[in-house]
């Protein structure tokens, strides 16, 4: 009997006592320093950002790691803001409309000048499918010409409707170009806007440029240059949303133009380190472990804050402080056992995650020699808010290997909390960038809480016993994935890019809603469609939703209305009551 305890000690020696090192301590103090005023809220190319790089820099160095990049540093510019520049001009015969009143450049526009003929075509639709067809572009030559067409579509307050696949702008922008088009002019029909109010310059997500001009026109101006025909844009809207017919034709009027659109860049960074595993051969493979470091910053518009009135320092403790936290200790835990790992590990703090996924697009980017070499990707967002008592620690990409489910549970019978698996690979988080490589996955998150994109994601809120176990729970998992002679077999678990939806509504939660209620205290779930994004939230039929990303909702209405704000791939924070309680879920759309 001794003999056989002996050898089962011997068999347990590796994975015994070995994350003794991971501590309640150093988590505090990493997430401390990272969350404090003096960084700012490390908003992606800021002095914070760039003194909150430097740190992990540091202490991946300490650990004895080998730096990768510029001593441990992967520069990349990214767009901070976009505005107008000063020979932004619109004529046609002796008019000369006013910039930012009359019309204005949408901020993904080519920059450049054209001198064309203008053509109308409708909604700018070509399509043809079994229920609907509908070609604004039949029987027209569009060639190097301008073609004006109406935003949105003839069904916009139609969340059902059969357009609203086709109503995408940046859809419209591909067909025109695909048709020849030189420059694009986008009118708002009075359906989505009475006012006639032209577009701010808003910088989106992607930076992407439309290659060709693309300017907002008020319908004023749209007008003025339809008036020889005696058309205008109200006449027109109606009677395209009347017949659902093309009604395209050629305008006999010169318009000329010049787009100069002038983007703010700075310099962002990741953090790449490397533990050069043990065992021949098998370190050219490769385990990723990752978190952004990224925040918002201040706060204020375009920043994804939910305060959205408040400029004040987001310091991001939770989002993602705690993540950056889980780890470095990890990296140095793993670092104490390099003599027990066989593949090699990357460590990678991404820069820009908030601003869409930027560093870690831009890491795969740089990686091409290794993407092949990935067995699988572990990314930290939110580890610090974990309530073990009130709800599991949720693992998402589950299903991106055919293995990952059945490991994790052999984990989890040895755990002191509960797991919960989510099997899509895309997510509002780095690893969707690694899943779209074909890279399996695990996103280890606690989710969200009612201090989710505001100023008050403070360090003294963080869970750091809680956080601890994460973490230990996280170093196990490495040596089961390090562990395996043969590789995790990737396969598909949901989408590779966000869902597209068209207007009226670019997402779905993918609830039914109660339309009958005629109380203002908020929209009751009436059911919860199973995969889809409530589902995998965690929302439950009889939820009470009471606010979507910091916005009140009291009915039915409002909820179409707040939907409409949020876009594919983003993160939406959902206040929702729940058995007279009230609780925050983290929506992944």
């Amino acid at each position: 009997m001794k003999y056989i305890l002996l050898c089962i000690a011997l068999y347990l020696l590796p994975y015994v006592g070995t994350t003794q090192d991971i501590k309640v301590s150093e988590l505090k103090e990493h997430v401390y320093y990272l969350a404090s005023d003096s960084l700012q809220g490390r908003r992606a190319g800021t002095q914070g950002g760039h003194l909150a790089a430097t740190y992990i820099r540091d202490q991946l160095r300490s650990y004895g790691l080998e730096l990768l990049g510029e001593e441990g540093f992967q520069y990349f510019d990214i767009v901070t803001d976009a505005t107008l520049g000063t020979s932004n001009e619109l004529m046609f015969d002796t008019v000369r409309p006013e910039p930012g009143t009359d019309f204005i450049p949408f901020s993904f526009s080519g920059n450049g000048s054209l001198t064309a003929p203008v053509t109308f075509a409708g909604y700018g639709f070509d399509f043809s499918s079994d229920s609907l067809s509908w070609n604004d572009y039949e029987g027209l030559d569009v060639n190097r010409r301008w073609v004006m067409m109406l935003l949105g579509d003839p069904e916009t307050d139609n969340p059902g409707s059969l357009f609203a696949s086709h109503s995408d702008t940046w859809g419209k922008i591909l067909k025109a170009r695909d048709h020849g088009a030189g420059g694009i002019l986008f009118v708002t029909p009075v359906k989505m806007d009475k006012n006639d109010a032209v577009a701010a310059m808003k910088l989106e997500r992607s930076t992407s440029s439309a290659g060709i001009p693309v300017i907002h026109l008020s319908r004023k101006t749209a007008n003025r240059m339809l008036a020889a025909q005696g058309r205008t844009i109200e006449e027109l809207e109606a009677r395209l949303n009347t017949d659902h017919q093309p009604a395209s034709f050629q305008v006999p009027l010169e318009v000329s133009a010049s787009v100069d659109i002038i983007y703010q860049t700075a310099r962002a960074q990741n953090i790449v380190a490397l533990l050069r595993g043990s065992e021949p051969f098998l370190n050219q493979e490769y385990i990723v472990i990752g978190a952004h470091y990224d925040h918002l910053g201040m706060g204020g518009p375009g920043s994804n804050s939910r305060a959205l009135d408040t400029i004040a320092v987001h310091n991001g403790a939770d989002d993602n402080a705690s993540g950056v936290a889980g780890m470095l200790e990890l990296a140095e835990e793993l670092a104490l056992n390099r003599n027990k790992v066989r593949r090699s590990i990357l460590f990678v703090a991404f820069d820009a995650e908030e601003m869409g996924l930027l560093g870690s697009k831009y890491f795969l980017d740089q990686s091409k020699e290794w993407i092949g070499k990935m067995d699988a990707m572990i990314n930290f967002d939110m580890i610090g808010r974990f309530y073990p008592d009130e709800k599991p620690l949720l693992i998402g990409g589950t299903g991106t290997a055919s293995e990952s489910e059945t490991l994790l549970d052999t984990l989890a019978s040895h755990l002191d909390f509960r797991l919960t698996y989510s099997p899509e690979g895309f997510g509002a988080s780095d690893h969707s960038s690694f899943y779209s490589r074909d890279i399996p996955v695990f996103f280890i998150t606690s989710g969200a809480h009612e201090d989710y994109h505001l100023p008050q994601d403070d360090a003294d809120r963080i869970r750091y016993e809680e956080c601890r176990q994460i973490v230990s729970f996280a170093y196990d998992l490495v040596m089961e994935i390090d562990g395996r002679d043969a590789s995790l077999t990737f396969q598909e678990a949901g989408p590779k890019e966000p869902p597209r939806y068209g207007r009226g509504f670019k997402v779905t939660l993918g609830i039914m809603p109660d339309f009958t209620s005629t109380e203002n205290n908020g929209l009751r779930v009436d059911a919860v469609r199973k995969g889809g994004p409530a589902d995998r939230g965690g929302m439950l039929k009889g939820d009470v939703i009471v606010g979507l990303n910091g916005k009140t909702v009291t009915n039915i209405y409002d909820y179409m209305a707040r939907l409409r704000d949020l876009e594919a791939g983003q993160a939406a924070a959902v206040e929702i009551i729940r058995n007279g309680e009230r609780q925050f879920l983290l929506i992944q759309l």
